[in-house]
């Protein structure tokens, strides 16, 4: 990945007045009373002032309406009546936005102070990129990394940087990596009239890698930004439920990778994409989820002609060579001894 610094940020007691007119922060909400306790006060307490914040509410039957009109008057609380899902959610929250840029938030993340400052400061400074991405840490485990910024694998494998790793200062410097997470990032919002929206038939699971491929297929930049810190429940909304949506995550692979990968990486690819569905499969049949994912792989190919249709446009208008894009994926020799590892703990 390319290292930013040569073009950091000017200091920021040149900055400290600034305000932040500029940006909306959508925080997509389903059910989420206790964790908009959490992030709703660290959004509010972020350094630089002046945006306007969004909640996004799914048909929510708890009392999150309630809690934020009656707590947090400067919030605009979006009530919907149909459940439509995360993704139709997020993409309802962007179209309900008219600043330059748009925050994007979980509702089970907690913001330090300056995290909008420093993504703001980061887009301000390269123009080039279109999104800018966090340092997430695990909320109850705040030494160790939930993530730094997204990428993905030539077998169509996508990941977080350094999941699950201790922060020991690895990902400390800036860069740019192949894709932000939809959890926590800022984006510009007309990125979102060139590269799309986030793909709604994928529900969950996915949008966001899905997203950050069309914009690489576009030539856009996405950011990594260390300096923003932001802490990550995991899946709090998503888990209500475990195991009801786990057939999603082969379903969306497959779907993604028949949308974006170019034709001619498909042939140099596909014997790794294979390899890691096999894996994949056995690993979730030794951890009870074998039937969710043959049924997450019965949908797929249904959703093949959807995907195709799709593919047209997409390929249509890449703007990137394959050189590049091969570049931004991973190539992660290290991923068929992680593959094997997690095969085995599943177990």
């Amino acid at each position: 990945m390319n290292d930013l610094r040569p073009t950091a940020p000017a200091p920021r007691e040149d900055r400290i007045h600034e305000s932040a007119r500029d940006v909306t922060f959508v925080i997509p909400n389903w059910n989420g009373r206790k964790l908009l306790e959490v992030v709703l006060p660290s959004v509010l307490a972020q350094t630089l002032p002046g945006f306007e914040v969004h909640v996004v509410d799914d048909a929510s039957n708890d009392d999150s309406q309630e809690y934020v009109e009656g707590q947090w008057p400067r919030v605009r609380f979006l009530a919907h009546r149909e459940n439509v899902g995360i993704t139709r959610n997020f993409n309802r929250g962007i179209m309900s936005v008219t600043t330059p840029y748009v925050a994007l938030l979980n509702n089970d993340v907690e913001l330090a102070p300056d995290w909008l400052r420093e993504l703001r400061d980061a887009l301000e400074a390269h123009p080039e990129a279109v999104a800018a991405d966090c340092k997430m840490l695990e909320y109850d485990r705040r030494e160790r990394l939930d993530g730094a910024g997204d990428l993905l694998t030539w077998a169509m494998l996508p990941g977080r940087r350094g999941n699950g790793e201790l922060d020991r200062g690895q990902y400390d410097e800036p860069e740019t990596v192949f894709s932000v997470s939809g959890g926590g990032a800022l984006f510009r919002r007309g990125a979102f009239d060139d590269v799309g929206l986030f793909d709604d038939d994928l529900f969950a699971y996915y949008e966001d890698i899905d997203w950050g491929f069309r914009a690489q297929l576009l030539g856009h930049t996405a950011l990594y930004v260390p300096a923003a810190v932001a802490y990550h429940m995991g899946s709090a909304t998503t888990n209500a439920k475990p195991g009801r949506w786990s057939h999603l995550r082969p379903r969306n692979q497959i779907y993604v990778a028949v949308k974006n990968l170019p034709g001619r990486l498909w042939l140099r690819f596909l014997p790794r994409i294979l390899v890691a569905e096999l894996y994949w499969l056995v690993a979730d049949a030794r951890a009870g989820r074998g039937r969710e994912h043959l049924e997450g792989w019965r949908q797929a190919l249904f959703m093949v002609p959807l995907a195709l249709r799709k593919r047209r446009w997409i390929q249509a208008n890449r703007r990137v060579s394959l050189d590049a894009l091969v570049a931004a994926m991973t190539p992660a020799p290290g991923v068929w001894r992680g593959l094997w590892v997690r095969l085995w703990r599943r177990g």
